[in-house]
């Protein structure tokens, strides 16, 4: 537990009970991951908290996965917000960022009266959520899991995602809040059933018994800094016992470089390309994600692709 107690915000981990047939994943954001990222693009709260949901969700699916790849949970519609990506790789990377209008997102606000908005308002009728998961293995195939955005939050819909997709029965909780400092902080934890065998026999009781005290749970107990994740923990399920399992370390890194950069450029026609240099004989381009800054030559980009 060390390295917890050294960073103890920039986290996931997994757990499992003694004597509820359940598993889950903990996750617990700040000063390493969450706030720099949200701080970089100065998002408005409301819009901030949504994203950071995002990628708390991509974070809890993401490190179950049994192979090395990653997770992003993508949202996209023609409502004030286009488009938000959530980002994690099995590495403990993780990066967002999102795309929407000042002037319609401030008369959103303005309605609302400062409420924060349900996920049709943000995206439009046709909002949809997706769980798109890449292997690294560049032969292996990728998968995306849909949904539409009907329900109030991302929370909601991402419950309804594994209803439909995953078909096991699970228990999500996410919270994110902006402090008086102007930190971010954000919690997650996810909870699944385990099937029922000939050694557990049937799970129905205990999965119940687990749904309530899963609820019980506070978006403040989420993003404490003052309650530690394993004693989160043991709130919940210390009659049963609970372990926790080794966290790892999340960390805001982008995977944006200038090599990755000339080969997605090499892709593009000359005629395009020469429609984007400036007076410089450069191309500049930002990541949307980080918001790092490149001045590529020209030369650089069509000599890549003699």
């Amino acid at each position: 537990m060390s390295a917890l107690s050294s960073h103890p915000e920039d986290f996931v981990a997994g757990f499992s009970s003694e004597t509820l047939p359940v598993a889950g994943r903990i996750l617990r954001m700040g000063s390493r991951t969450l706030s720099p990222i949200l701080q970089r693009h100065a998002y408005p709260d409301h819009l901030g908290e949504i994203l950071g949901e995002a990628l708390i969700l991509a974070s809890l699916v993401g490190s179950g996965m049994k192979f090395e790849g990653r997770v992003m949970t993508q949202a996209e519609g023609d409502g004030p917000v286009s488009m938000l990506v959530g980002e994690y790789h099995k590495n403990g990377n993780v990066r967002a960022y999102s795309r929407f209008e000042q002037e319609r997102w401030a008369y959103l606000e303005k309605v609302n009266k400062g409420e924060k908005p349900h996920m049709p308002q943000l995206f439009g009728p046709m909002g949809r959520l997706g769980l798109i998961i890449v292997h690294d293995r560049p032969s292996a195939q990728s998968y995306q899991g849909i949904v539409p955005l009907e329900k109030g939050s991302l929370q909601a819909c991402a419950e309804e995602y594994f209803h439909r997709s995953e078909q096991v029965e699970t228990c999500l909780a996410m919270s994110v809040k902006r402090d008086k400092a102007g930190q971010w902080h954000g919690g997650g934890m996810m909870m699944q059933r385990i099937a029922g065998d000939e050694a557990r026999g049937d799970t129905e009781q205990g999965w119940l018994e687990a749904q309530a005290l899963f609820n019980t749970l506070t978006p403040e107990e989420l993003t404490s800094e003052e309650l530690a994740a394993p004693d989160l923990l043991y709130r919940l399920f210390h009659e049963g016992g609970v372990r926790m399992e080794a966290p790892q370390i999340l960390k805001d890194e982008c995977t944006c470089n200038e090599e990755r950069l000339l080969g997605t450029l090499s892709g593009m026609a000359d005629e395009a390309l020469h429609d984007m240099v400036e007076p410089d004989g450069t191309l500049k381009v930002d990541c949307q994600f980080c918001a790092r800054h490149y001045d590529i030559p020209i030369e650089a980009v069509t000599g890549a692709t003699n």
